[in-house]
């Protein structure tokens, strides 16, 4: 973790660069990298911790491999994120902002993904699905549950 402060410059303005790329190395930002990265910054954990918890893209818990997003704002609303999101709930058995046990999805609902044309929408990691079904919901799912076992690659 030193290293990575190391690597952005130890200054408190490259703190979200710094909590980027201690993301991209274990996949959330964990209380101890938050405790290192204060020390090393000379701030206060707090002020590490309200940065990586106030931006949406940072995460302070292991995430699934696959990270479902639901569009929830107006325009997907109206088209029925809802029935998506109770389809997602059903096939596997996660409200959103919570994680499978196998540690295969994570599930969270967004406010814009900016997808209005194609309303109601979800993203899988970064593939887009949009003008849905509750009924494609399965397919979509089974597709990267499938990858579960090759590292996301070739899927």
């Amino acid at each position: 973790m030193v290293a990575i402060v190391d690597k952005c410059g130890r200054t408190e303005c490259n703190l979200i660069p710094i909590l980027h790329e201690l993301q991209r190395s274990f996949g959330y930002i964990s209380d101890e990298a938050m405790e290192t990265v204060a020390a090393e910054l000379g701030i206060t954990v707090s002020q590490v911790h309200g940065t990586a918890t106030f931006y949406t893209l940072l995460y302070t818990r292991p995430q699934g491999k696959n990270i479902i997003k639901i569009c929830d704002s107006p325009p997907c609303h109206l088209q029925g994120s809802k029935a998506i999101q109770a389809a997602i709930t059903k096939a596997l058995g996660i409200e959103p902002g919570e994680t499978t046990l196998d540690g295969n999805f994570t599930f969270e609902v967004v406010s814009c993904m900016g997808l209005c044309g194609v309303a109601p929408a979800i993203m899988v990691n970064d593939d887009v699905y949009g003008n849905l079904t509750a009924e494609a919901i399965p397919e979509i799912l089974d597709k990267y549950a499938a990858c579960s076992c090759c590292c996301g690659e070739g899927c």
